[in-house]
């Protein structure tokens, strides 16, 4: 245990400990921090070497040298980095300050001390550095043979080296990988499992270990998600069936309509004159066709009845180009689109889709399923559907159709399934979208979670050559 130092000490040691921080701040990495506080311990303790050691963060093997005074290169001289490693192993073994020759006090085991004075002929102190009551590493300090260490001396350098290595520690672990870091944590807990006490931690992981076993190998409810939208069982598109120009409407998207109901109407003026022409050539045909009947004159009625025939016909075509001026609803339904009422006095060609028609009762579901899911989609399958205009009733349905061609929109890759609900609802409407939910065969988490990350990867690997 450390005695404490008189007020007259502590004065020089807290400048040279101030010192020491700021040459290690300064220092832009781990690795050069060591050698300069190596250097400058060495400097400030008259000592002709100081080696420093951190305790390797992984918790094997020991100390590890990392750096020497006056920037000596470690891996020239294997030996005395071996003889030093096993030095500062032997005081964090002890956890105590080890000095030979000694300097009196309780006696200490010191075999790895004597074989490195054997190589290096000096005489030695090793003191171990700790952080928060846990040793980190060491500081083994060298100098002359004849020049011995005394207890004064070394209570002072004990006191220095904790105030100041234990900086250096968190720079040696700000400067380790993530890799590093996150095994040497995993250490920490390992030894916390395998060591005597700590009950309640192993009671604890055991059962979340098995609390995670469970999840992941018990096969639980698997559903594969997708956005849908809502459809008519069908859809008629209504069109203009001649040239000409948006006369008046009286519906807009969203209203119902019954059958025969007239929606729209274009322009009739050109067709009423076109009538007016017809009607005109076909009395007068028929005029001449009485006259040349009354003569008798078979050659003229002839020509004349043809002529007939072909006003009649003209006259026909008007009465049903003015017909189709009207569009009209087919069947009972709702109008989804087409919204004629800022168009009025428009021109329309023949076949401008005008509005599109679907059945007010009848609807399909439309789901659009990912090309990485549609293997576990099959016909009959059940599932439900949210739509955003009432999340808070999902509704039933069943898939009757999955379409084997795919399609592709926004960047998204998918097949249209078809689906059709058990029971409607009154607040459908064509045209409302949300997120499919279908029922799938049932699997383990891991292999929910799991599933396309593998997939992803095989295929990478199999474009690459390096899978099949």
């Amino acid at each position: 245990m450390q005695a404490p130092l008189q007020q007259s000490q502590l004065a020089p040691l807290a400048d040279v400990a101030l010192s020491l921080h700021a040459a290690i701040i300064a220092q832009p990495d781990f690795a050069q921090a060591a050698v300069t506080y190596a250097t400058q311990l060495a400097q400030v303790l008259k000592c002709e070497r100081v080696s420093v050691g951190v305790v390797d963060l992984m918790g094997h093997g020991g100390v590890r040298v990392v750096a020497q005074s006056h920037g000596a290169a470690l891996d020239t001289q294997q030996d005395l980095n071996r003889a030093l490693a096993e030095a500062m192993n032997e005081a964090v073994d002890q956890a105590t300050t080890l000095s030979l020759p000694a300097s009196g006090g309780f006696p200490r085991v010191t075999l790895a001390h004597a074989a490195l004075r054997r190589i290096s002929g000096s005489s030695l102190c090793t003191i171990p550095m700790a952080e928060q009551g846990k040793i980190t590493g060491a500081v083994t300090l060298e100098r002359a043979a004849n020049d011995v260490f005394d207890r004064d001396e070394l209570q002072q350098w004990e006191h220095l080296v904790q105030l100041t290595g234990a900086l250096l520690t968190l720079k040696a672990r700000a400067d380790a990988s993530w890799y590093e870091r996150a095994r040497a944590a995993l250490t920490v807990q390992w030894a916390r499992l395998t060591q005597p006490g700590e009950a309640a931690f192993k009671w604890l992981v055991a059962g979340v270990a098995l609390f995670a076993a469970l999840m992941l190998l018990i096969p639980v409810p698997y559903s594969v998600s997708a956005p849908a939208r809502l459809e008519g069982a069908m859809q008629r598109v209504l069109v203009a069936a001649s040239d000409g120009f948006i006369q008046q409407t009286s519906v807009r998207p969203g209203d119902r309509v019954k059958e025969g109901q007239v929606l729209a109407e274009l322009a009739q003026h050109d067709l009423l004159l076109e009538r007016s022409k017809r009607e005109s050539e076909f009395s007068q045909h028929a005029g001449a066709y009485s006259a040349a009947f009354a003569r008798a004159d078979r050659t003229t009625l002839m020509v004349n009845q043809a002529k007939m025939s072909e006003a009649r016909a003209q006259l026909d075509l008007v009465e049903k180009q003015l017909e189709r001026t009207q569009i009209k609803a087919p069947f009972d339904g709702v109008i989804i689109s087409g919204d004629l009422t800022q168009t009025l006095g428009a021109p329309v060609q023949r076949g401008t889709v005008l509005m599109t028609l679907a059945p007010a009762e009848r609807f399909r579901l439309i789901i659009e399923v990912d090309e990485r899911d549609v293997r576990d989609v099959a016909a009959g399958a059940a599932g439900r559907v949210a739509l955003a205009a009432m999340p808070q009733t999902p509704l039933a349905f069943r898939v009757e159709r999955v379409t084997p061609l795919s399609a592709t929109r926004e960047g998204r890759h998918f097949f249209e399934v078809e689906g059709k609900f058990d029971a409607l609802h009154p607040s459908l409407r064509p045209g409302l979208q949300g997120v499919a939910r279908i029922s799938a065969e049932s699997r383990p988490l891991a292999a929910m979670m799991l599933g396309r990350l593998s997939n992803w990867l095989r295929l990478r690997l199999w474009s690459w050559g390096w899978w099949g």
